[in-house]
């Protein structure tokens, strides 16, 4: 149950608590770290989105060092870290206080903006003990988050189960959301709900949210083809356009299925100013020399959409 003697923060109030992205100037395609992203001022429709990097698989055996030069050298200035499954970069929860330090003004002395945390937390699990482990989980990765500089921890919803109403589901999952939510918030954090597993179709993240009362707790889109069924991309798009956060996840931009450059004109007509963070797992000879080549890509379909 959430405390009901939990005083509510307003969007602008936990926005202000200094999440690397919000409001710049129309410059703002030369900037490069957190610290830039918080210039004020923007002229009508700058594009202020950024590209950016997940660990996953191209990333998986760059340690600090080797991340933050292959993105620099890439041209990629902001990175979200996977956890949990013995990357290379070795933020987990097991990082002492010095650790976390040193982890964390590795980015701030770099051109590199560390913009969360990916773990893999999920609510959907039937039973009590898996539900509890992952908010409690969640909030350790809130605590390592906030410890080396991020500024929001990625989450699922995740699936629903044989025997378990949708209905229950949806609610537990929200619940456990403003459980986490609320946590978050006290630490400056923002909760990411990746779009993501079977519970995580876009009318079924706008029905969950629709029961989530912190404002800590945003939308995170995941370029899924599905995301196109139904009504469409953009009919899909806009159940949750009010509700989208500071990152969201990108694959291949060769891939043709996802109408990438419609998401693209949305999002810069939405004026939305986050993270676009490449999730690559395609095997290729130079990752780095890929990256650049899917940032390119980006920067193409960027300009596009600034014409329209």
């Amino acid at each position: 149950m959430i405390p009901s003697s939990r005083k509510e923060l307003s969007r602008r109030d936990f926005l202000s608590r200094g999440l690397c992205v919000t409001t710049g100037a129309a410059a703002a395609a030369a900037l490069t770290s957190c610290d830039s992203m918080k210039t004020v001022g923007a002229k009508k429709r700058a594009a202020l989105t950024r590209f950016g990097f997940t660990t996953y698989q191209w990333g998986k055996d760059w340690d600090v060092p080797a991340l933050i030069g292959n993105c620099s050298k890439a041209g990629v200035f902001g990175v979200e870290l996977r956890t949990s499954q013995s990357y290379a970069h070795g933020v987990e929860l097991g990082l002492d206080a010095r650790q976390r330090s040193e982890v964390r003004k590795r980015f701030e002395d770099s051109p590199v903006c560390l913009v969360g945390i990916a773990s893999g937390e999920r609510y959907d699990s039937p039973e009590e003990a898996k539900l509890e482990a992952a908010i409690e989980n969640t909030k350790a990765y809130v605590k390592l988050s906030r410890d080396v500089g991020g500024s929001g921890v990625r989450v699922f919803p995740n699936s629903f189960h044989d025997g378990v109403p949708r209905k229950k589901t949806v609610e537990q999952i929200a619940n456990s959301l403003n459980v986490v939510g609320a946590f978050a918030a006290d630490y400056g954090q923002e909760i990411r709900l990746e779009a993501h597993g079977n519970a995580g179709e876009l009318p079924t993240i706008r029905a969950i949210m629709d029961k989530v009362v912190q404002p800590s707790v945003r939308v995170k889109l995941n370029s899924d083809k599905r995301d196109a069924k139904g009504g469409g991309f953009e009919s899909n798009f806009n159940l949750v356009k009010d509700l989208l956060g500071e990152t969201l996840h990108l694959h291949n931009l060769k891939d043709t299925e996802f109408p990438f450059q419609l998401q693209m004109d949305l999002l810069v007509r939405a004026g939305w100013s986050g993270w676009q963070l490449l999730e690559a797992s395609d095997k290729v000879q130079d990752r780095v020399q890929a990256l650049i080549e899917q940032r390119r890509i980006w920067d193409r379909m960027l300009a596009n959409s600034m014409k329209a």
